[in-house]
């Protein structure tokens, strides 16, 4: 007994700390058990073993089978058991009770015992031969996926990842597979390079260097620091609101509030723009609610479809401010007064127009009454009524103008409440890095500061698109900074991208289905303030050598079919920029070197922590 104690010693924690013989006085030791009868207090103490307990409660299960036809011709056999308490909710453990309706147990001789251990070899034996493979056939998962992928090559939608390394001392350069292979990069969304902004690296650096590389965990654990809290507030006050709530990315934030929404505000309608972003589309899906989708910009669709719902029912109006693929622009302020009239809310993607519009960056909303949000001594009374207050929710990116990484809400205290505690897309993500956090918190401080470089961007962009207009080349007009050139066939794309790239070592992304519609596909250009008058220069001409090579339709080829997608349309009314040559006037005013003055001052504190 002891030599076997000693040998379990290793093994069970329990044994580790108990002596023979206090083990002896345990198995001697009575105990009663709740099922009824007495067990010993080692047996007592076996139950809480996660490898004893089951093993007590098959041994009792055997031995009562065996015992309970001896048992049963006694004539208060029912009542017993029902005293017992035994197959009753309450008490769930197994009876080792080792007295209770048995026989009076004999030892088993030695030479019978070793029949009842099993040998491996013995297992083997018993287990006989293994089963033939059944002749029905498995579903062929790998000719699934390439049956999947043979229609997008079919169709010319299958997408090619170009190896684009972005130069943070070079911008807008880049290297692709080595560092020799040099070109200049015609399409990224970090719309006015805040990815290589000093202020916001050397932010990012100290924040690295003093807490790390992660979060640590959610929001909810661990993962909530005053580097979210800042940054929330930041962007709270930037687009005037009670509060802000900061995810992953916008495409987890529109999917995750949507669906929040959706599902949990009773019997909702969600009236989507038929262009509106696939985030927004798949959030409606997952919200399970009704989906009424209307034509692109067009009020009368939206107030025909508005009228058909019942007024207190749950609406919500979801639309973008920038269409990035087309460049239009959203009626935001009618959309208000539609969403007041039938009693819905405004959900408002600003993704394309955080950063690049307005006088402190906080999207076309807030351009919209450029001049109330331009007064420095502006306060809440002042903005009250503006079409940024007017809207709902707002969701924004910090990964395209302010040249980061994240997205987020801002709304009301409660709203953003709600959808912090209710919404698994943000309850079960991992938290932005601290660096990351503090370094879209400075991007936003110094853009709020700074219009240089929007009014740059928009001056490039004003320019590069009367250049093109001038050569033919057919681009879809609208009032924004996004530069989409109609090619309307997938295969052509394709293949002028990949000539820009080979043969002139430009980097211009062909955008094909299902990102824009078959028959519309296009190239997708977005100046930057680097792209300036050489690069501009080399980018035109690289054009108009493409579309001479691959004879793609121009302007006059367009208008000879009646027009399309706005491009050759005849009578037309010329589309205005968004931002008015008044505005930019305005933008040129504060000088940058005032800005990274006061920026320097507000980042100093971070240093002397990190130091």
């Amino acid at each position: 007994m002891e030599a076997l104690l000693r040998q379990s010693k290793g093994v069970c924690p329990f044994l580790k700390k108990a002596t023979p013989g206090a083990l002896r006085t345990l198995s001697t030791t009575t105990y009663q058990s709740p099922g009824g009868g007495t067990i010993s207090k080692l047996q007592h103490y076996a139950r809480r073993c996660p490898v004893m307990n089951k093993g007590l409660a098959v041994q009792s299960a055997k031995i009562n089978a065996r015992n309970y036809s001896k048992a049963a011709t006694s004539t208060g056999i029912v009542k017993s058991l029902l005293e017992k308490k035994l197959h009753t909710t309450a008490e769930k453990k197994a009876n080792v009770d080792t007295k209770m309706y048995r026989a009076e147990q004999q030892p088993v001789p030695p030479s019978k015992a070793k029949q009842f251990v099993k040998s491996p070899e013995a297992e083997i034996a018993r287990a006989g031969p293994k089963p033939a493979v059944p002749d029905t056939p498995k579903f062929d998962y790998e000719k699934f996926y390439t049956n999947e992928l043979d229609k997008k090559h079919k169709d010319k939608s299958y997408r090619y990842f170009n190896n684009i390394n972005r130069m943070a001392k070079e911008f807008p350069r880049a290297h692709m597979a080595t560092k020799e292979e040099q070109v200049t990069v015609w399409c990224s969304n970090d719309y006015l390079g805040m990815g290589r902004n000093k202020h916001v690296l050397k932010t990012m650096h100290e924040t690295l260097d003093m807490y790390g590389a992660g979060a640590g965990g959610t929001r909810n654990i661990s993962g909530h620091n005053q580097h979210a809290v800042a940054l929330e507030q930041s962007l709270a006050d930037l687009h005037g609101k009670e509060a802000a709530l900061v995810f992953s990315s916008c495409y987890v934030a529109n999917d995750a509030t949507l669906a929040t929404l959706g599902s949990k505000l009773p019997d909702c309608v969600i009236l989507s723009d038929s262009l509106n972003h696939a985030s927004m589309i798949q959030g409606i899906r997952h919200s399970g609610a009704k989906k009424v989708v209307y034509k692109h910009n067009d009020l009368e669709d939206l107030e025909n479809k508005l009228k058909s719902l019942d007024p207190a029912q749950p609406k919500i109006i979801a639309f973008e401010s920038v269409y990035s693929m087309c460049g239009s622009v959203a009626p935001i302020e009618a959309v208000c007064d539609l969403a007041d009239k039938y009693g819905a809310i405004t959900f408002l993607d600003e993704v394309h127009a955080v950063g690049m519009y307005g006088p402190r960056g906080a999207g076309v909303a807030e351009h919209l009454d450029y001049h109330v949000w331009a007064q420095a001594n502006r306060n809440p009374e002042t903005q009250k009524g503006t079409v940024m207050d007017r809207i709902d929710i707002i969701t924004g990116t910090l990964g395209k103008a302010y040249g980061c990484v994240g997205g987020y809400i801002a709304g009301s205290a409660k709203f953003v409440d709600a959808i912090r505690s209710l919404a698994p897309g943000f309850i079960f993500t991992t938290s932005l890095p601290p660096a990351t956090m503090a370094g879209a918190r400075t991007a936003i401080e110094y853009q709020a500061r700074y219009q240089g470089d929007r009014r740059m961007q928009q001056v490039h962009t004003r320019e590069l698109k009367d250049d093109l207009i001038s050569r033919g080349i057919p681009v879809i007009p609208n009032p924004s900074h996004i530069v989409p050139l109609l090619v309307g066939d997938a295969e052509l794309a394709k293949a002028a991208s990949d000539m820009l790239l080979t043969d002139y070592q430009i980097y211009v992304q062909s955008i094909n289905y299902p990102t824009v519609p078959r028959g519309e596909e296009r190239l997708r250009i977005t100046p930057t303030p680097g792209h300036h008058g050489e690069l501009r220069a080399d980018l035109v001409e690289a054009l108009e050598g493409v579309w001479n090579r691959l004879n793609l339709k121009r302007i006059a080829d367009w208008e000879a079919q009646g027009g399309f997608v706005g491009v050759g349309v005849q009578n037309a009314d010329p589309v205005e920029p968004l931002w008015s040559d008044a505005q930019l006037e305005h933008a040129a005013e504060l000088p940058k070197a005032a800005v990274d003055d006061v920026q320097e001052a507000r980042i100093m504190p971070v240093a002397a922590a990190a130091a």
